[in-house]
């Protein structure tokens, strides 16, 4: 854990910058959870952050994701993190969630799911992954 808050830290520092970065109701959601501190120290980082309308479309894509990935119903969340990027036609979907986000034998399935709703998938990857090049954006 500790490993991961570090590249967190790091991609953050030195690589957010070259992306233009989003977040949705489900990721503040999902900050405001836990001890009341942290809580409040991830929320104090996100603020400012631009927020992502909730669309219809996004709540069909995640009831789509959670059905063709035979998802538990507690992993609708994650399956809302993907519908939302995908509607909004966000580029990059960075998480640390690999179970069922950042999976790579759910890419094919996601892809499905974004073409058979006339979307594209996101890239979905790790922090670590997206610390390449300047190229990037």
């Amino acid at each position: 854990m500790a490993a991961k808050q570090q590249t967190t830290r790091q991609w953050w520092d030195e690589r957010r910058q070259h992306f233009d970065v989003y977040i949705s109701d489900a990721v503040l959601l999902e900050a405001s959870g836990g001890d009341p501190d942290a809580a409040r120290r991830r929320l104090d980082i996100l603020d400012g952050i631009p927020v992502l309308n909730p669309l219809p479309e996004a709540d069909e894509i995640a009831l789509a994701l959670v059905d063709r990935l035979a998802l538990p119903d507690r992993a609708l969340a994650d399956s809302a993190h993907i519908a939302i990027c995908v509607v909004h036609g966000i580029d990059y979907l960075l998480t640390w969630n690999c179970t069922h986000i950042a999976n790579a034998t759910y890419q094919p399935i996601i892809n499905g799911v974004c073409d058979d709703f006339g979307y594209a998938m996101p890239v979905i990857c790790t922090p670590d992954q997206l610390m390449g090049d300047d190229n990037d954006s």
